[in-house]
């Protein structure tokens, strides 16, 4: 099973792709998050988000990849964990989320070729095909995954953000200093 500790066991492309970014966009609902919906019963959403993607998204800010959340859906508890991890760019109720991205690149002066998307279902599909690394999620609607770059082994809200993010972190020569770092 190949692990995000060697580039060798990478496409040399994949890395090539990586090591461009410096931008990390994720969709939310089926990527940071397994994809259901609970309801308490006073109506309040809740979501449950795992805390590798979560160490994985402050570890690349730390190395200078900016992170962003681009979702269709609105959720006080996406605010929340954005803010947890000081993301500042965070779209919540984005119909068009290549519009999004592409306002974001720009306001960033970054091109298209500099950020990777991650998502899991067909409102991701736009965007992926607009950046440089599009990557689905293990468990991705099989459109998504025939367009990714990359296909992650975990779930979407069971790591696969974080094995993203150490895929970022190795092809762009920080792995062992990270390793290091908490050794």
């Amino acid at each position: 099973m190949p692990t995000t500790t060697s580039p060798a066991n990478f496409p040399a492309d994949l890395l090539a792709r990586a090591a461009k970014i410096r931008l990390a966009v994720f969709d939310v609902d089926g990527t940071l998050t397994d994809g259901r919906l609970w309801y308490a019963e006073d109506g309040r959403e809740t979501k449950v988000f795992h805390v590798h993607d979560g160490l994985g998204l402050k570890r690349l800010q730390a190395n200078g990849v900016q992170v962003a959340l681009i979702t269709a859906r609105i959720s006080h508890p996406v605010a929340l964990r954005a803010e947890e991890l000081d993301i500042t760019h965070v779209y919540q109720g984005q119909g068009d989320k290549r519009a999004c991205l592409r306002e974001l690149l720009d306001a960033l002066h970054l091109q298209p070729e500099q950020a990777a998307f991650v998502g899991d279902d067909l409102p991701d599909l736009a965007p992926m095909r607009m950046v440089g690394m599009a990557v689905a999620v293990a468990n991705a609607h099989p459109w998504v995954a025939e367009q990714a770059h990359w296909q992650t082994r975990q779930r979407g809200g069971e790591g696969a953000a974080r094995e993203v993010c150490d895929l970022i972190l190795l092809a762009q020569g920080n792995s062992d200093a990270e390793r290091a770092r908490w050794l």
